[in-house]
């Protein structure tokens, strides 16, 4: 054993459990953790705010097998981080949020930027931990670390006295992978649930994957692709499923939902069986299923509340509860013994003849660049090592319509709780996990302003990120909202003034800034931002009045899908 202040045990457990990064703010209450930094080989990369921090640490979580570590003082650099520490909460990310705490015998007081921490993020985290003197630091830290990424994954926030990191203790030097073991889930399909879910499948002549992030991982992903390799079902996927499985194949349909594409919002009005793997049943899919009364449900998840929150009139008659690549290899190796197949050749015709038959499309003849447009153009050049960030808005949805994403971990947006200012600093954070990937973080202007200070961040830094700006001077989905519910009454969501966000880039540090504005620079304009080294902005000024297809409208059923003025048929078939 070594004896060791609390702020050395605290680095030390993170060293052990092979952090090679932080993100964070300094202030007061954690100076001897940030002091004990400067002794230790783990970087720390300084954000514009905590909020940003924090984000960034999530954001290197979505994007590789580790988990991301925010550290940050007390009061309000605490409060500013629960924005991001919820929206983790909200997509099952794993995140370390340690904060620096007044002394402990100063909680519960007024003492100067004190806050209780476990009543503020309580319901926000997978965990809060409030340390005391007498508590163990490093198996709170080690088994913290572990836990996060255990089950439904989500974000852990310890709280840390001062007096807890200046305090001298014996450092034990715990094995982690004891503490890994601990969580270890072993739950895997017998041979009558197997029997039971192929007697199910073997049934139906119109079988629909749903997949859900709960896949999109290495493991994951790896097990859905080989599973579909031998039975070529069509599937759709989430939002946080994007990149689970290659895009561009015929039979995945893309994203489905609100703002799904045709193909795929068509398609799961005929399906006949609905097998739905690691998804958490959001508003925006199950409140639009119509078709569950007639159609067969399987479901997988880790998580045991969702099979008691699903929204539909019919659950699902097939479930499990456990890790989803586990139980897709139990499926396979089932049906592999058995000689188990499909014969599926028409409904695989049809999701082809869908797919192919309702591309999406965009006011082609209007004098103003469309967003749609520039979303269209950069799928070109999307490759398995482009990693795509999104802020929150028309142009999250149409990225996630549009790009073709090869890998998993390679589309990090917020989902479920739909955070403005979440592209720039997730991006910093994906670029440290991911140092050799091309990393592309794409925003509108409401969104960008709410985290411009990482525009700072990345300059200072000379990270390599490409920032793609939409600019619409507005807060384009919410207008959009507000046409229809207020009869084009359009309440602070429109910004008159006309700034350029490319020339605040460049005063930043940034090597490449520009600007487009006419479409006959959009190709040349953004094959040079792609091209160019180096910290890159580009801002393109697109059409305030563009309106996000196809969408189903609040209240309506997929039947109700509106394809807009644009989105045709090409080939002359009507859809039944």
């Amino acid at each position: 054993m070594e004896e060791m202040n609390g702020a050395e045990i605290l680095v030390k457990s993170l060293e052990d459990l092979g952090v090679k990064h932080i993100f964070g703010y300094t202030g007061a209450a954690i100076l001897p953790v940030f002091h004990a930094l400067a002794q230790s080989d783990i970087e720390i990369v300084v954000n514009s705010n905590e909020q940003s921090s924090a984000f960034s640490a999530a954001g290197y979580s979505r994007s590789s097998n580790e988990v991301g570590v925010a550290i940050v003082t007390s009061g309000p650099a605490i409060t500013n981080t629960l924005t991001s520490v919820a929206d983790a909460f909200g997509d099952c990310i794993p995140l370390l949020v340690f904060a620096g705490q007044v002394p402990e015998h100063k909680i519960g007081t007024d003492s100067f930027q004190h806050i209780n921490v476990k009543g503020v993020f309580g319901d926000a985290a997978k965990k809060v931990i409030q340390v005391s003197n007498e508590d163990d630091l490093e198996s709170i830290i080690k088994d913290a670390y572990y836990f996060a990424r255990s089950g439904k994954p989500g974000p852990v926030v310890i709280d840390v006295p001062l007096d807890k990191q200046q305090k001298m203790h014996e450092y034990q030097n715990m094995n982690v992978l004891r503490f890994e073991e601990s969580y270890h889930d072993d739950r895997h399909l017998c041979e009558e649930q197997c029997e039971e879910f192929f007697q199910m499948i073997l049934n139906s002549k119109r079988p629909l994957l749903y997949l859900g992030g709960g896949l999109n991982c290495e493991a994951g992903s790896h097990a859905i692709r080989e599973f579909n390799e031998y039975f070529g079902i069509p599937s759709v996927n989430t939002l946080m499923a994007k990149g689970v499985v290659d895009e561009r194949k015929d039979l995945n349909l893309g994203m489905l939902g609100m703002f799904g594409t045709p193909s795929a919002n068509m398609l799961i009005q005929e399906n006949d069986f609905f097998f739905a793997i690691g998804v958490r049943w959001d508003d925006r899919v199950a409140e639009k299923v119509g078709f569950a009364i007639g159609t067969d449900i399987a479901y997988i998840d880790i998580n045991p509340e969702k099979m008691h929150q699903i929204k539909i009139e019919r659950g699902p008659k097939f479930s499990f509860i456990g890790d989803a690549a586990t139980a897709i290899r139990d499926l396979l190796s089932y049906a592999k013994k058995h000689n188990i197949t499909l014969n599926i050749h028409d409904w695989q015709e049809r999701a082809r003849f869908l797919k192919r038959s309702w591309p999406l499309d965009y006011n082609r003849q209007s004098q103003y660049i469309q967003s749609a447009e520039v979303m269209a153009l950069l799928a070109t050049y999307v490759d398995s090592n482009t990693r795509i960030t999104t802020g929150v808005g028309n142009h999250q949805m149409l990225a996630a319509q549009h790009f073709p994403m090869q890998t998993a971990k390679s589309f990090m947006t917020s989902g479920s709780f739909g955070t403005m200012g979440f592209s720039m600093p997730t991006s910093i954070g994906v670029h440290y996990a991911n140092p050799d990937a091309t990393v592309i973080a794409i925003d509108g202007d409401g969104s960008l302003r709410m985290n411009l200070g990482e525009l700072h961040t990345v300059a200072s830094l000379d990270l390599p990120i490409k920032v793609l700006m939409l600019n619409n001077r507005s807060d384009g989905m919410v207008m959009n909202l507000q046409d229809v519910a207020y009869e084009g009454i359009r309440t602070g969501t429109e910004r008159p003034k006309d700034v350029h966000f490319a020339e605040i880039a460049r005063s930043f540090g940034f090597s490449y800034a520009e600007r487009i504005t006419d479409r006959s620079d959009l190709k040349d304009g953004v094959e040079a931002f792609l091209n160019a080294e180096g910290p890159c902005f580009l801002e393109i000024c697109t059409d305030r009045e563009e309106i996000l297809y196809p969408k189903v409208p609040a209240g309506g059923a997929y039947k109700d899908m509106i394809l807009g003025p644009y989105i045709k048929e090409v080939s002359g078939n009507n859809i039944e």
